[in-house]
Formats: structure tokens, C-alpha cells, sequence
């Protein structure tokens, strides 16, 4: 609890203490003699003690324009109580207004410790070696790229970086929602935000704190709360036309029935006189306007949505706003990209057919045609080779998307890639009817072989699929640029409703373009991708998923929702998770609602008074915040 919700506290006990004898005396409970000026002088004491910021509040307000919010309300309910003589009642809904107001100051700062403790992920300090070997602690702003940096057992990772030296268990649970440690040693990438358990890492940085990865989750985080939902954007308008009507609903409900029964005489049977008409209609709107106060939706539904995305991010599920968490509880249509996405990207050659060269020459020729490239098959080219590259040998080398590669390794010409490539430079080739990746190439013009890359299915691809169908979705696709064969294999193997195979970059987006249109009415799209490649189709889609590619400056830009690690079964984790916000808005929505229009009715007739009303205020507004806060609850969806 901050100081200002301990001295909102202080105030509500000692105006309580003065309050409750006060109103057992008013009500002729307590037999105690007082003059009625007394009488009011010392309900005004604890009246003034804990409303006086919100008569404040609402002066201001009057003053700068800013008429009809919830202080105005409380300030015309209250005062008009206690003039027309209802002292206790008056105070009361003030204190317990007050109550209420601690309560939500309390659970909203709850969320918002909840979420920072989760994300707690950035660093005080990096250590420096000194010349010594001493290590001298700096600012992590201060460390440039391509720095060596000590990280102690214990210690936070600063920055990201590759080990140079050392090897330990990482604690990456604020990055990736994970509790198993991440073992790691030399060459391997180290993320920013991990906390080293056991060994000394010695780690050469890979960029400057302001681009690592800690820094573009918390700074994804901070923002998210400015991308407000259409349910946000909705109360925000609803509450700026409700609140004024409520208080000229409140005037005519003061006005109007006074009037009609002083001209007509009809039901002045049930009054004493004139005055107590008056009196009561007066008292009734003053109800009203308690009963009215818009607290409870405006306040809730935001706090919904902030707790969902703190509860999504605690699971390692980064979502860039509230309006991206409503459009994800949508979807019913998910797109995936093969390598990467549904399987692991780890290509290794498995066979080389229909080669009149030597497999190992045809193979260093690929590996030098393709030494240039970060593609996992280039890669995979390279590992299969086995020895050093020189890319002095490599000249002209050109790269054709969506077809391969051509370059002159020796001063000899050499093509590699797909049958589109060999059908594009007019050289005949061999069909592969093995499963995998086929790579054809040509050398020096001629038909040379094709090399067969295998990539394997990520350990959860198969169940991801089966929890997506549970969640609702109804459509899987997978789009690739890999062959017919390979595609169908995974497809039926991870039980995918449909797929597109030998897709270049642009087809990729017609086809997403396609799926938007079978998409009607409140159904929406999620395309699943690494963030690099497939920048494009991840902003075209209306949620875009970027998975496996955290630290990707292309994945953070282009995507909607970034998941920290590559497990694809946090793909149906999300959308559950949006979709138990989205429930709750939902019923805070609609609960609020219907209490606060039955009170008012009740209100408005004269069967309810003034602790109806506070009731109907203050305990719709608790309950709602209880139920808000359920949102950082998801762990086990």
C-alpha cells in the first residue's frame, strides 16, 4: 500500500470512528441531547475529513469545464442528502464511495506490482573486466556492441550476447513463462532479462542495451496500454454521454414530478404538504445519481484488459495492445509457415541422388554458393560440408527469391535451388520423389544432381494443432514454399485442415489475402511466422503471430503478438487467454449495467434509497474489480 492509499485509509477510519455514534444518535438509538445546528455542525466533521478531495475534485472540474464525472455526482448526491436533512445517509455515501475508490486504487496497484514483479527482467548493471581482471560495474547504456561483459552467478544477463567463455544454467522464466533452466555454453546466444544460476559466463554483446531484448519487451509492455480495444474505446464514449445525461435525468427527476403533482393535485394524498413533495422527489434524484456513478464499467473493463495482458505476458506471450487481445479472442482462421513455425528449421542432407559429380564436390560447391546466406538450409549446406569456406572463391553470387541461388565458385557457374530456378536458366532436371527439401543444382551449365535437406516437426506441432481446434479455431493452413510432397507430409502429420505448397514471398500474401475474404463477419485471422521472412503476410493478416524470434527486430516490428520462445501450443494458450478477458469484459459489462438500470428504476419509483444506491455503486464497482483481476490468472489455461 503507497502512502496515498494510507492516508486515504487513515481518513475513513477517524471520519468512521465520528461517523457511526453520530448516526446511532441521529437515529435515536443513542438517547444524547443535540441542538440541530450541533447536530449538523459535527456530521460535517467527518464528512469534510474523507470527501474533501472529491468536493475538490469536482470544484475543479466545474471550473475547467470538465462537468459530469463521477466526483460531480457524488458531490450533488451527497450535498443535496444533506440539506434536505439526511445527514447520515449523506456521509455515508460519501465514506463508503471512499471505501470503494481504496479498494480499486488497491487492487489496480496490486495488478500493476503483479506485472512489474514479472517482468522485472531489467538490468542495474553490467560488469567490465578491467585490465586486472577486476570487474568494474557501468551502466548498461554505457556498453558498446561487440563489448566482453562478466555475468555472476545470480546476476541478470544485461545484454544479449554470445559466451565466449564459461558455461551455466540460465533462468529464462521472465522471458519465455518457462521454469526449466536453459543450459548453455560456448558460442550459444545468451538473451538480456535471463538470470544466470550457477557458472561464470564471459559473453561478447551483440547489441547495445537499447536494441536487446530485455529493453524491446519492457518497452512493447509499456506501450501496449495506449492501444486501446473497441470495448475501451467504447466505454470511454459511452461514459462521456451517459454521465451528462444521467445528471439532466437526475434534474428532471427532481423537477418535473414535483411540478405535474403541485398543477394537478394527483397523488398529493400521499404528502403532507408541498415542501415534503419537493423533499422527496429531491431525495429520490439524489439516489439516482449515486446509484448512476459509471465507476464500476469504466474503471473494470480497462483494468480487464491491462491484467490480461500482464497475466499473457507472465506466460511468455507478449501482446502489443489491448485491441490486438480483443481481435486475437476472434480468430477462427490460423495461417502457419512451415520452417520454423511447425518444424524445427534444423535442416540436415540426408541424401544426394542423380549426381555425375562426386557428392562431396557437389556439395562444397553448394556450400560455397550458399557461404553468404543465414538461411537454415544454407546452414545445413555448410554443416554437411564440414570444412572451412573461402569466400574468396565465390564471386557473382545472386540471389533469385522464391528460386535459389546462382554465383561462380572457381570461376566455375553455379546454380542452386528449386525446379522454378532450373526451369528459369532452361536446364533439365531430375524429379526427387524423396520427402524433404530438393535442392537441384546445375554446374557449369549442365544438370548436376539434386541434394535432399530433411527437417524435422517441433516436438509440440501435432498437439498445438489439436489445442487450436479445442479453442475453437476452425481452420489450420499451413503456407510454404517448400515442394507438394513435403508440404502434404507435414500437413498429415500435424493434422492441419488444409495447405498451399510452392509458395513464393508475394504468393504467400495472395494467399492470406484470399483466406481474408472467407473470413466473415466477426472472424479473424492469425498468420503464424518466424517475424523475418514473413514480415509482410504477419501485417496483412488481422493478427499477426511472430514465433521462435524473439530479439528480431523484424518480429517485433511486424507482429501483433510475439511469443518468447518457438513452442507453438502457446499459439492456443494466447487465444484463451483473450478470450477469458474478452468473457470478463463481457460480464462486468453487462453485470454493471443491469444492477445500476434495475437500482435506477427502483431508484427513480422511491423504493430505493440512499444505501441501495451505494450499495448498488460501491459493491458493483468491488465485485467488478474482483472479477477484472482474474485476467492475471492464466497459467493454467
Amino acid at each position: 500500500m503507497n502512502q496515498k492509499q494510507k492516508n486515504l485509509l487513515i481518513r475513513i477510519i477517524v471520519a468512521a470512528v465520528f461517523f457511526v455514534p453520530l448516526y446511532l444518535i441521529s437515529e435515536g438509538l443513542v438517547k444524547v441531547a443535540l441542538p440541530q445546528w450541533a447536530l449538523i455542525a459535527l456530521f460535517l466533521i467527518p464528512y469534510l475529513t474523507v470527501g474533501y478531495d472529491i468536493l475538490r475534485k469536482a470544484f475543479l472540474g466545474i471550473k475547467n469545464g470538465k462537468v459530469f464525472d463521477e466526483c460531480f455526482l457524488m458531490t450533488v448526491a451527497t450535498v443535496g442528502a444533506i440539506a434536505l436533512g439526511e445527514y447520515g445517509e449523506g456521509v455515508a455515501v460519501m465514506l463508503l464511495y471512499q471505501v470503494g475508490e481504496l479498494f480499486q486504487s488497491y487492487a489496480v496497484g496490486k495488478s500493476r506490482r503483479n506485472i512489474s514483479e514479472l517482468m522485472d527482467i531489467r538490468p542495474d548493471y553490467a560488469n567490465i573486466e578491467g585490465e586486472d581482471g577486476s570487474l568494474e560495474r557501468v551502466d548498461p547504456d554505457e556498453v558498446e556492441a561487440g563489448s566482453v561483459i562478466v555475468v555472476q552467478p545470480g546476476e541478470k544477463v544485461p545484454i544479449d550476447g554470445i559466451v565466449i567463455e564459461g558455461s551455466s544454467a540460465l533462468n529464462t522464466a521472465a522471458l519465455t513463462g518457462e521454469s526449466k533452466p536453459r543450459e548453455v555454453t560456448v558460442d550459444d546466444q545468451v538473451l538480456s532479462g535471463s538470470i544466470n544460476m550457477s557458472g561464470v559466463l564471459k559473453l561478447r554483446t551483440t547489441a547495445e542495451f537499447d536494441e536487446s531484448t530485455a529493453s524491446k519487451i519492457l518497452d512493447l509492455v509499456e506501450n501496449a496500454a495506449s492501444r486501446k480495444s473497441k470495448s475501451e474505446n467504447f466505454i470511454s464514449k459511452f461514459a462521456r454521454v451517459y454521465t451528462p445525461f444521467v445528471c439532466y435525468a437526475a434534474l428532471a427527476l427532481a423537477l418535473m414530478p414535483p411540478l405535474f403533482i403541485m398543477i394537478t393535485k394527483i397523488g398529493m394524498a400521499g404528502y403532507a404538504s408541498i415542501g415534503e413533495v419537493w423533499r422527496d422527489w429531491v431525495l429520490r434524484a439524489c439516489t439516482f445519481l449515486v446509484i448512476s456513478c459509471p465507476c464500476a464499467v469504466v474503471i473494470s473493463i480497462p483494468l480487464s484488459f491491462f491484467a490480461g495482458l500482464g497475466g499473457a505476458s507472465s506466460q511468455g506471450i507478449l501482446i502489443k495492445g489491448s485491441n490486438h487481445l480483443e481481435t486475437l479472442s476472434e480468430v477462427t482462421t490460423v495461417a502457419f509457415d512451415k520452417t520454423g513455425t511447425i518444424t524445427k528449421g534444423s535442416f540436415e542432407v540426408t541424401e544426394v541422388h542423380r549426381n555425375p559429380i562426386e557428392a562431396a564436390k557437389l556439395i562444397e560447391y553448394a556450400a560455397l554458393a550458399e557461404c553468404h546466406s543465414s538461411h537454415p538450409i544454407s546452414v545445413s549446406l555448410r554443416s554437411a560440408y564440414g570444412r572451412r569456406l573461402d569466400a574468396n572463391r565465390v564471386t557473382d553470387v545472386q540471389e533469385i527469391s522464391g528460386h535459389g541461388i546462382t554465383a561462380k565458385v572457381d570461376g566455375v557457374d553455379v546454380a542452386i535451388g528449386n525446379e522454378k530456378l532450373m526451369n528459369r536458366l532452361g536446364i533439365g532436371f531430375q524429379y526427387c520423389h524423396h520427402v524433404g527439401t530438393v535442392l537441384h543444382m546445375a554446374v557449369a551449365g549442365e544438370y548436376a544432381g539434386h541434394i535432399v535437406i530433411a527437417d524435422e516437426l517441433k516436438e509440440h506441432s501435432k498437439e498445438a494443432i489439436a489445442q487450436l481446434k479445442k479453442a475453437g479455431v476452425q481452420r489450420t493452413v499451413m503456407l510454404t514454399g517448400d515442394t507438394e510432397e513435403v508440404a502434404a507430409a507435414v500437413a498429415k502429420a500435424v493434422g492441419l485442415t488444409d495447405y498451399r505448397a510452392g509458395l513464393l514471398p508475394q504468393d504467400k500474401v495472395a494467399c492470406v489475402e484470399e483466406l481474408l475474404k472467407e473470413c466473415s463477419g466477426n472472424k479473424r485471422l492469425a498468420f503464424v511466422g518466424d517475424g523475418i521472412n514473413d514480415a509482410p503476410v504477419l501485417s496483412r493478416a488481422d493478427i499477426g503471430i511472430a514465433m521462435g524470434a524473439l530479439g528480431s527486430d523484424a518480429a517485433i516490428e511486424a507482429a501483433d503478438v510475439v511469443l518468447m520462445d518457438d513452442d507453438p501450443i502457446k499459439i492456443a494458450k494466447a487465444i484463451r487467454i483473450s478470450r477469458k478477458c474478452l468473457g470478463i469484459v463481457k460480464q462486468n459489462i453487462a453485470f454493471a449495467l443491469i444492477v445500476k438500470g434495475l437500482c435506477l428504476l427502483l431508484g427513480a419509483l422511491g423504493f430505493a434509497n440512499m444505501w441501495v444506491a451505494i450499495v448498488a455503486d460501491v459493491g458493483v464497482m468491488i465485485l467488478a474489480v474482483l472479477n477484472a483481476i482474474r485476467c492475471l490468472f492464466v497459467k493454467n489455461l
